[in-house]
């Protein structure tokens, strides 16, 4: 069974250009992804996720990668980049860690640049 490896590069959280609005946040986590012997660099995902909602624990919406039409464990790929985004900002976070009794904290157009790597099964 061929594996697929995502290169995690940077991500784009809360941008309005991405068409973050008063409703949901909207960010864009970029990546390079291997499905077997074949690379796509320069891939994306567009994560939503509904304004005031726990950035910790409540789901992202996470679209198919963009720029890449094939097969994918789309739940490995969701929870990769849900892992990915909640690493770079929130209680456990390397980037921008907010704890306590911190409550609608919204931190708009910040670009992360953490690499990570990710694999799992086709």
């Amino acid at each position: 069974m061929p594996k697929v490896t995502v290169k995690f590069s940077h991500m784009i959280q809360d941008s309005q250009d991405y068409g973050s609005n008063d409703e949901h946040m909207v960010s864009h986590v970029f990546f390079d992804l291997t499905v077997g012997e074949k690379r796509y660099p320069g891939v994306h995902a567009i994560v939503k996720q509904t304004v005031g909602a726990s950035f910790e624990s409540d789901p992202f919406e996470v679209s198919p990668p963009v720029g890449y039409k094939g097969p994918m464990n789309f739940d490995a790929f969701r929870k990769a980049v849900e892992r990915y985004c909640r690493s770079n900002a929130g209680s456990t976070a390397s980037r921008i860690r907010i704890s306590g009794g911190a409550k609608n904290i919204r931190l708009r157009d910040s670009r992360f640049t953490k690499q990570a790597t990710e694999s799992f099964d086709i």
